[in-house]
């Protein structure tokens, strides 16, 4: 042939270990069509596709599971920040820096400095001569954090309130040992206490006869009213899974952690995904934020995206709540492009308002911030309003909001879903009808005046002739037995601020929440307090509704609040989501009716009565008094800096009226659905009966009795002789007329009467 074997044929083995001979030119063009452009973009194209599969299958994890660590690499997040509302912060907003503030614990620790110097000099003037040991020890203990007097008045031998804060110290409430102790220590009051129950007893059945007769009427109303609750009941879910949501939606619930949906979110979501209006109640800590904001969610991801338009609004009591509802709903919807929008006081107004004009889908807000830019925001309505909510909205339905909430109803269209919810919720159809419910769903998971299950709650009695030991059982109370994680409730603004100060004189490590704080301080005292910064939160109603600080051991009620709803959402800030809790409770002679109350409504083996040994109470409030003039200065020195601010304020203020006065002027005055006499008689109907008593009976006694001004008081002798000649000129010209006036009726009477 003359060519060689090897150029003529290839040998190659199949996986049968078999011989194959196959011809050279035969290979060659089985590669040209491997190496051919079709071929190549062929295998391009299925390595794309498989590449595609592979990421697909790493993508979807059919062994996804929602867990309590956040569910895969996320790990844990915070239910709730004020990012956002630290974002939108005056000075921030504007580009200006706020004027330097002297804080009170700079204050408060200027004066400890101050005391433990005093205290030194006093020791080395005892002490002529001291060993240089001694000093340096001494030194030691001076800067120690706490006192030595505060350190000498925590002993260990006392087991009535031992440190542990769970029981110790606390009894049962039973009524034959109530009894037995009031005629030892009173004697003659216990016959009155008697005679008090018997009458509170007669009043009670007198007051059963008729709320049997209401009640029937009542019922018949609420038969009419509401929707059937047959139609109410739902299956019970195991998981958010099994309740058809969005993809979403279910990672951003596992992202905050929620397994498992509470009675109340198995009860709401099926029927807000309806449509349909909803009066719905259940205990603190419930979640009752996430049974609204879920569904909420879930119908704006089938909303239509051609035109932006404000489609849902949260409406809150406080602002703090408001930005804790802003901070839960943006991490629920956080995997979606559903925008929000905050809208509280104290924030800016122009960062609120450019946010407006975009449109947000959901705005949270608070009721006098939200009617002033309706009234005095360009491009900002309701028109498009499709789901109301009002979450604590028997606060809302209150006759202090009532004004207020008659103006963004009108401003809402009637073709609305609307939403109400608080703990301690109300089924009045009188209430419930001004809100233009439409046959609304009433879910009531737990009654409405009732503590959580896990709740103990312990009453500290107050004699009437021992109100002024109130600071020092509380101080005994922080001191021996609850020492971190504790909520202290006050009924004034200025109780709790004189509170603050003494903790920081004592050494106690305490922050303030309550209406004369800026708002910037307002969300640092909440974020220390949940960071476990601070162990003492001192706060008025301002922080006894709605906000979910997770961990809070104990909660303390240095005065009973007026009302029982308002004592059951201040107890309600512990013993949330199924954990226990303790709530203590100073109780006085006038608060006899709401400790009824919440023992009846609690159970009885988790009401105690807590005993605080008097010699306790004597040390405390020996301690007390002695802080007293440090709290005067303290005060004196804040209200010098304070009056020293506003000072700097109106010197800015005037000058950029100076500098700036025609483009001030110039901008529209901001307009109100209110005039201001109008608010001020709204403001006196809503004041209680009670506080507007006190308040008179205070001024009356503060007042001193008014001195008779005389007439001619003040003025100089001559103003006087002219006030003197004008009045005697003023008398001649009235005689004058007297006298003309007289002679012209006789006169006219001497004339001829015609016939």
């Amino acid at each position: 042939m003359g060519k060689s074997k090897n150029d003529d044929f290839i040998m190659t083995i199949d996986d049968d270990d078999e011989t194959i001979v196959i011809p050279a030119n035969e290979q060659a063009i089985s590669d040209e069509e491997d190496n051919s452009p079709q071929k190549k973009s062929g295998d391009k194209k299925k390595k794309k596709k498989k590449q595609a599969m592979q990421q697909k299958d790493q993508d979807f994890d059919n062994q996804f599971t929602f867990a309590l660590d956040g569910g895969g690499d996320i790990g844990p997040a915070k239910p709730w920040d004020f990012t956002e509302a630290r974002n939108m912060l005056k000075n921030k907003a504007s580009g200006q820096t706020d004027l330097e503030r002297t804080s009170i614990d700079a204050i408060i620790t200027k004066k400890r400095k101050e005391v433990k110097d005093l205290k030194k000099s006093q020791k080395k003037q005892q002490d002529t001569e001291p060993p240089v040991e001694e000093d340096e020890a001494e030194g030691n203990d001076n800067d120690d954090d706490d006192d030595d007097d505060a350190e000498d008045l925590v002993d260990d031998d006392d087991d009535d309130l031992a440190a542990d804060g769970f029981g110790a110290g606390a009894k049962e409430v039973e009524e034959k040992e109530e009894q037995d102790d009031d005629e030892e220590d009173d004697g003659d009051s216990a016959t009155d206490t008697e005679d008090e129950d018997q009458e509170d007893v007669k009043m009670n059945n007198s007051d059963d006869d008729e709320e049997e007769v209401d009640d029937e009427l009542e019922q018949k109303r609420k038969d009419a009213y509401f929707a059937p609750e047959e139609e109410n009941e739902s299956k019970e879910h195991q998981s958010f899974a099994s309740m058809n949501l969005s993809r979403p939606i279910l990672k951003g619930l596992a992202n905050l952690g929620f397994v498992k949906p509470t009675d109340i979110q198995a009860r709401t979501i099926p029927v807000a995904l309806l449509g349909k209006d909803i009066c719905g109640g259940a205990v603190t800590g419930s979640g009752k934020t996430a049974a609204f904001v879920v569904p909420i969610l879930e119908r704006l991801l089938y909303r239509p995206r051609q035109q932006a338009s404000t489609r849902v609004l949260i409406l809150c009591p406080t602002r703090e709540l408001a930005a804790q509802v802003h901070s839960v709903a943006v991490k629920l919807g956080g995997y979606t492009d559903i925008t929000f929008c905050l809208c509280v006081g104290g924030l800016s107004v122009k960062k609120q308002e450019a946010d407006l004009k975009l449109k947000p889908d959901v705005v949270v807000a608070t009721p006098g911030r939200l009617i002033d830019h309706i009234r005095n925001s360009m491009g900002f309505g309701l028109d498009q309003c499709e789901i109301l909510v009002m979450d604590e909205a028997d606060r809302m339905l209150e006759d202090g909001f009532a004004d207020e909430l008659g103006e963004i109803i009108k401003s809402c269209p009637k073709s609305r879903q609307t939403m109400l919810f608080s703990a301690t919720m109300t089924d009045n159809v009188d209430q419930l009808v001004r809100m233009s419910l439409k046959n609304p769903v009433r879910l009531f998971v737990d009654k409405s005046n009732q503590a959580a299950s896990r709740l103990i709650q312990e009453f500290v009695r107050i004699r009437a002739n021992r109100e002024a030991d109130r600071s020092a059982i509380l101080l005994a109370l922080c001191r021996k037995t609850f020492k971190k994680k504790v909520i202290i409730f006050f009924r004034s603004k200025a109780a709790a601020h004189q509170m603050k100060i003494m903790f920081g004189l004592v050494g106690l490590n305490a922050g303030e929440l309550h209406g004369n704080l800026t708002q910037e301080q307002r969300l640092e005292s909440l974020e220390r307090f949940r960071d476990l910064e601070i162990d003492y939160l001192l706060a008025t109603d301002l922080a006894a509704r709605g906000l979910d600080i997770k961990g809070i051991d104990t909660v303390i009620n240095y005065n009973m609040p007026t009302q029982f709803a308002q004592y059951l959402h201040r107890v309600g800030r512990t013993a949330r989501a199924g954990r226990n809790g303790r709530s203590v409770t100073l109780v006085g002679e006038q608060d006899r009716k709401l400790l009824k109350m919440a023992i009846k409504s609690a159970n009885s083996a988790q009401v105690k009565n807590r005993v605080v040994p008097a010699d306790t109470i004597q040390r405390y409030k020996e301690k007390v008094e002695s802080l007293s003039t440090q709290i005067q200065e303290v005060l004196q020195e804040e209200k010098e800096d304070r009056s020293l601010r506003q000072a700097e304020m109106e010197l800015r203020k005037s000058e950029n009226l100076l500098n700036h006065g025609k483009e001030i002027y110039a901008r529209p005055a901001r307009t109100w659905f209110q005039t201001e006499t109008e608010k001020k008689n709204a403001r006196e109907e809503t004041t209680p009966k009670e506080y507007q008593s006190n308040r008179k009976s205070e001024n009356a006694k503060t007042a001193e009795p008014k001195v008779k001004r005389g007439k001619y008081d003040g003025l100089s002798r001559h103003k006087r002789r002219r006030v003197q000649a004008m009045e005697e000129d003023e008398d001649y010209q009235k005689d004058a007329r007297k006298q003309k006036s007289s002679a012209k009726r006789a006169k006219k009477a001497a004339q001829p009467r015609r016939l």
